[in-house]
């Protein structure tokens, strides 16, 4: 048991890391617990993988959600030239964002979520997954481009 999650270990990280952000070593820490009370249930092994991302993928939303807290200040500035696109990485883009928006990009851009899954991960009606999306993408493309909200 002990080598199969020091195996899985790296992969529950990078899991996290992009939506728990600054707490994805909690949202780690979380996910392979659950992993570990849980692996006795698993069904079917074929499924691990699938299985074992989902669990880090619910556990970082949580636990991003439980110890965030949201700061705008401190918002990386755009390079002198005035160049935004030459200056701005998607991370700082993505930190400019409310946590709602990075976490629902993230799990539909990094991830490939669907709405379905995504309203399962997020524990949100369908509907609200779109408008959620709709405006994340919105406030991404404004913040990517450096314009006022």
């Amino acid at each position: 048991m002990n080598d199969l999650l020091v195996h899985i270990t790296p992969f529950v990280g990078r899991l996290c890391l992009p939506i728990a952000r600054t707490h994805s070593c909690d949202a780690a820490q979380e996910a392979m617990l659950a992993i570990y009370r849980g692996l006795r249930g698993l069904r079917e092994p074929l499924a691990f993988y699938g299985w074992v991302r989902s669990i880090a993928v619910r556990e970082a939303v949580r636990t991003s959600k439980r110890l965030a807290l949201e700061h705008t200040d401190g918002l990386p500035d755009v390079a002198p030239d005035g160049d935004p696109l030459g200056a701005v990485h998607i991370s700082d883009v993505l930190d400019r964002l409310p946590r709602e928006h990075r976490e629902i990009l993230t799990l539909r851009a990094v991830y490939g979520l669907n709405e379905r899954e995504l309203a399962s991960a997020l524990r949100l009606p369908v509907g609200t997954v779109r408008s959620r999306l709709h405006r994340a993408r919105r406030n991404f493309q404004r913040a990517w481009t450096h314009q006022p909200a």
